[in-house]
């Protein structure tokens, strides 16, 4: 018998024990999986940008991470076409409302909106503006590639074993009529801006959690099976539309996103949460992380997430685990290396929120 429940709590359960008195490379448990992810796994990938890096430590490491929608061509031109980054090719689904309209829309292609923008450099599609950078040709030829990626999401979740999808904003754009959410602002990709015909909305606590839930509904009713493992991006927004400081919005949404996934997470045996974000941004790791823009993630800090995940995973499950890498405790400590100067264009992640940089104002460049 104890005097108070602290005194029988695990070393993990405090500060002291399981995070100061440890180098932070060290720091370890983050994560109990409730269910297992092996190399026999079917496993796909959505999400923001950071979602890319997990889809390719998954390939790196052997695991069973399924491309619904394999590129043809060279390798140079499935990344100029955004084939591979994802199961599928919708490019980044950053809300989970997004994430709604294509589940719902894989189920019903006859229903999707047959919008497109048309420009004189070519066709556009407004959910996906950027797989095809030039445009596609026709309008024949665009709604031939959103069939596609429509069934290339059918097939996906009805062979996946896990979903692994990343949150990453709480704002979008959207018509205001339908409520149809665009990837991006019309008028930056492409498209033009109207506005009697686009809004601006920032998605609360309970719009996110109820579009992912009704994202989830569907993707079980197709798949009763399948597991859902959510992750929240640690990348800062690259701009904000809220009128607040961008630092503000950036912690705005981040938070909404990390306690709708993990309220949903608590709600399900077969929904599962990795703190991504957390390993991340978290004050013990120093902010060394990020690149020189304090945005964009370093390759030592995808390495670390990745390391934590497949670390956990395996002592969850009772599997050896990955023997640690030297170079990783200099990072840690401080240590410089060739990507410090790391810019977003040099980063291997496709993202599509990067572009907005492009429409800052030059007087407010430097952040006058």
């Amino acid at each position: 018998m104890t005097d108070n429940p602290y005194e029988s709590l695990p070393a993990s359960a405090f500060w002291r024990t399981a995070v100061a008195d440890l180098p932070a490379q060290d720091i370890r448990g983050l994560w109990q999986p409730k269910f297992d992810i092996s190399e026999q796994s079917c496993i796909i990938t959505a999400g923001s940008c950071f979602a890319q890096h997990i889809g390719r430590a998954l390939r790196e490491r052997g695991y069973g991470w399924y491309d619904a929608e394999p590129a043809p061509g060279s390798v140079e031109l499935q990344k100029a076409y955004q084939y591979g980054l994802f199961s599928f090719r919708t490019g980044n689904i950053y809300t989970t409302r997004m994430l709604n309209q294509w589940v719902r829309w894989a189920h019903a292609p006859d229903k999707c909106p047959d919008m497109f923008w048309q420009t004189e450099g070519g066709i556009f599609d407004p959910f996906r503006p950027t797989v095809e950078m030039d445009g596609f040709l026709s309008i024949e030829e665009a709604r031939a590639s959103r069939r596609s990626t429509l069934a290339a999401i059918m097939d996906a979740v009805r062979k996946a074993d896990v979903l692994i999808f990343t949150l990453g904003l709480t704002e979008c754009w959207r018509e205001k009529e339908t409520g149809i959410e665009y990837a991006m602002c019309p008028g930056t990709v492409a498209g033009t801006f109207d506005p009697e015909i686009h809004e601006f909305h920032n998605m609360n606590y309970s719009e996110v959690v109820r579009e992912l839930n009704r994202a989830i509904a569907s993707l079980r009713k197709t798949n009763p099976n399948l597991h859902i493992l959510l992750t929240v991006s640690p990348v800062p927004l690259t701009a904000s539309a809220t009128g607040q400081h961008v630092l503000n919005a950036t912690s705005y949404s981040k938070s909404v996103l990390r306690a709708a996934a993990g309220a949903i997470a608590e709600s399900s045996d077969f929904i599962d949460y990795f703190p991504s974000y957390e390993i991340i941004t978290n004050p013990v790791f120093e902010g060394r992380f990020y690149a020189a823009n304090k945005r964009s993630i370093r390759p030592e800090g995808v390495d670390h997430v990745m390391r934590c995940f497949f670390h956990d995973l395996a002592v969850g499950n009772g599997r050896p685990v990955e023997a640690p890498v030297p170079a990783m405790a200099g990072a840690m400590a401080g240590a410089q290396t060739d990507d410090d100067d790391l810019a977003p264009e040099d980063d291997d992640a496709q993202c599509d929120e990067e572009m907005l940089a492009a429409f800052q104002p030059e007087q407010n460049a430097k952040g006058a």
